[in-house]
């Protein structure tokens, strides 16, 4: 089934831009998600991001509802009181029902209100409300499903917080913005309960998408043949998935996060999304100006120690000609990619091999398994290395010190009377201790379930282990970065600024945000046209690869058609010289702008202005989009010779130094060429006009403001 373009907004240029006759002072927008103020997934990304934009939209008449997590709003949220008359009565009148009801700011950017419910204090109304979801909309929750019961409360005690507010005195118009389904209950409830609240449900995957893919199943072309009932209960998530559809279908306004979960909703959830509404980063928080590459060479020597300190002993390679790859996430093996990924290692490291390259790839797997501590060899190999250092260190201090004292007499040394029997037996020492009889160890973790991890039997399978004839070298680090680590002490970003490239295959995957914050950080990377941001960038840049996106074809290809694309897309890109990835991450970082709120916010401002208008039509207007007028933009192919070798016609897509020394590439003048075909981010209606403009200017560079 080819990927038809439905009614949706995803060009940059094909939104109308809104100016400030769309009166907001008498609405008030409640978003809710279980992901506020407490991290699951990537919706809290997407939330926490997009936070300050929506406070200059709104102002004080935005609130974020979520579930009360005491560990989170310890560190996250300051606890005040209510500076919303109506809120405060409805938060007042909660809590003298028997309920627990928190009123906060949430610490990040923009510190948007919080309003927490506590589900557990309230679980003793759990039976009573499940007889009601059944009785009013025929959606049986099994008492063993936990995650459901917690959707359940959140839902009741969500609908009866917008019910009480929009039963005050002279109440605002009410917009309610639900994520997902475990906060859809609440949005269904409203409607069946006739309450008089303009409501938006996101869907950032399905649930049913999600199973399926983990199935192995051909999912996207098989879409318009799932027995979705079947399906779902054959998974034991009917449940689950009645929610979910039922938030889809009763919304006055449903969007997904790009076009091909469009589709997939389309299908599945049986209702065609209004508006796509592709998720954003704060680039400010990443962006590092001129730095990031400084920065790139900073992290990159800190991965060089840890890599000094893991192959201690088969340190064969020259570290200045080893690239790194990685690939991050949820540990789902096929839904990610990291199969293909495997087997694209393997055939990387023969070509590596018959083509006698010297260049060598290390390859990183950062997705967290079950584990009971770092393994012994790995951190044997950190302390052998640091145990060189010092080493070397003291030998230096007595060498600089004779050097010193026979300097100061006026004689030059004698270099064979420099070091003694003493420093040479020091050496030969530490040299005893590189020496081991095993080779570097694969993962750095002790798995628990070692013999069944599919990375490990994928590993043993395909024959890398290490050895010093491989070209390509793997690392499996099955827990999350942090810079408190004694083994790898550094924090994600940090890491991901020291690699070359990141590596994201996957079969299922949304929108992507690792491919993402790769781009804002100067880093190239792999997508594939099944993910959100791979067909988001397909769409906005004429030549991807050249800019460092390289889209890899899992829908029209077979696994081992796909798998050799990717293969060469790895090959080609160890074959670039250091030049070629400097211009290329140049190019890469200029992509930032794309990805950043003030530009994809304004799909969000669009989902709610068509939401208020179908909930109040008395009171808005929402003139449609005609999708016949959008053009979109692309970024252009590079004027300069591209950096990628995916496009030489030479034999060898190699290039001399000398001939990389003789290219003509001016970094500004291409970085002028590109903005010119980017539109001046949307500027939101927003509450404190003066403010914004200054946090404006202090965002955004002087081009913006020019002509």
């Amino acid at each position: 089934m080819p990927l038809a373009r439905s009614f949706s907004v995803t060009s940059l240029s094909g939104l109308d831009e809104w100016d400030d006759e769309f009166d907001l002072d008498d609405a008030v927008l409640f978003e809710i998600a279980w992901e506020v103020a407490n991290k699951v997934g990537g919706i809290y990304t997407v939330i926490q991001t997009k936070a300050r934009l929506t406070c200059e939209e709104w102002g004080e008449n935005y609130f974020l509802v979520g579930p009360y997590m005491e560990s989170n709003v310890r560190t996250q949220v300051e606890l005040i009181e209510p500076t919303n008359a109506a809120l405060r009565r409805t938060i007042d009148k909660m809590n003298s029902s028997g309920c627990k009801v928190y009123f906060g700011r949430w610490l990040i950017e923009g510190s948007p209100y919080v309003v927490l419910l506590d589900v557990g204090f309230t679980a003793w109304s759990l039976d009573r409300w499940k007889s009601e979801l059944w009785e009013n909309c025929s959606i049986g929750v099994p008492w063993f499903d936990r995650e459901a019961n917690d959707a359940v409360l959140f839902g009741f005690l969500t609908a009866w917080l917008l019910g009480e507010v929009s039963q005050c005195e002279d109440p605002p118009h009410i917009l309610a913005h639900f994520h997902e389904w475990l906060a859809g209950l609440g949005l269904v409830l409203c409607r069946q309960r006739q309450l008089p609240v303009a409501t938006i449900f996101t869907t950032h995957a399905t649930l049913l998408g999600r199973y399926l893919c983990a199935g192995n199943v051909d999912f996207y072309n098989n879409l318009a043949e799932f027995n979705v009932d079947k399906e779902a209960g054959d998974r034991q998530i009917y449940h689950r998935y009645c929610l979910e559809r039922a938030a889809a279908r009763c919304a006055h306004v449903f969007t997904t996060v790009s076009q091909i979960t469009a589709i997939e909703a389309e299908h599945l959830l049986k209702r065609k999304p209004d508006i796509v509404t592709p998720n954003g980063l704060n680039v400010k928080k990443f962006s590092a100006m001129h730095e990031f590459q400084n920065l790139h060479a900073q992290s990159k020597a800190r991965i060089q120690e840890f890599i000094r300190g893991h192959f201690y002993g088969h340190l064969d390679f020259n570290l200045d000609k080893t690239v790194f790859l990685f690939i991050a996430g949820r540990y789902e093996f096929s839904n990610k990619g990291a199969d293909i990924f495997l087997e694209a290692l393997a055939r990387l490291n023969y070509l590596l091999r018959v083509n006698h390259s010297d260049v060598t790839v290390i390859a990183f797997f950062i997705m967290p398994a079950r584990t009971n501590n770092f393994n012994v060899e790995t951190l044997k190999g950190q302390a052998v290395r640091k145990q060189l250092w010092d080493t070397a260190q003291t030998v230096k201090e007595r060498f600089g010190k004779k050097l010193y004292e026979s300097l100061l007499v006026g004689q030059l040394p004698e270099v064979s009377k420099m070091l003694d029997k003493e420093d040479f037996t020091m050496m030969k020492r530490a040299i005893f201790a590189t020496q081991r009889q095993c080779l570097p160890p694969i993962c750095s973790h002790n798995m628990l379930e070692d013999s069944t991890d599919p990375i490990l039997t994928c590993i043993r399978r395909i024959g890398l282990f290490n050895s010093s004839q491989d070209r390509v070298k793997v690392v499996f680090h099955p827990e999350f970065l942090s810079s408190t680590s004694p083994l790898l002490p550094m924090d994600y970003e940090e890491f991901v600024r020291g690699c070359h490239l990141g590596v994201f295959p996957s079969y299922y995957e949304p929108w992507g945000y690792t491919p993402a914050e790769c781009t804002v950080m100067g880093i190239p990377s792999v997508s594939t046209n099944l993910s959100g941001f791979g067909c988001f960038m397909e769409e906005h840049i004429a030549d991807p690869s050249a800019y460092g996106i390289y889209i890899l074809d899992r829908r029209y290809r077979s696994v081992d058609e796909s798998c050799n694309q990717l293969t060469s897309f790895l090959f080609q890109f160890c074959q670039q010289s250091r030049r070629q990835r400097i211009i290329q991450r140049n190019r890469t970082e200029r992509l930032s702008d794309l990805l950043d709120w003030r530009y994809l916010g304004r799909y969000y401002v669009s989902a709610r202005h068509m939401a208020l208008a179908k909930a109040f039509p008395d009171a808005y207007v929402y003139e449609p989009h005609d999708p016949t007028s959008t053009t979109g933009f692309r970024y252009p192919r590079p004027a300069s010779v591209p950096p990628s070798p995916a496009h030489s016609l030479h034999s060898s897509p190699h290039h001399s130094e000398a001939e990389d020394e003789d290219e003509r590439y001016d970094e500004e003048l291409e970085a002028e060429k590109d903005r010119v075909n980017i539109r001046q981010p949307y500027s939101v209606p927003h509450k404190n006009k003066s403010l914004y403009k200054k946090q404006r200017k202090e965002f955004l560079p002087g081009w913006w403001f020019e002509g």
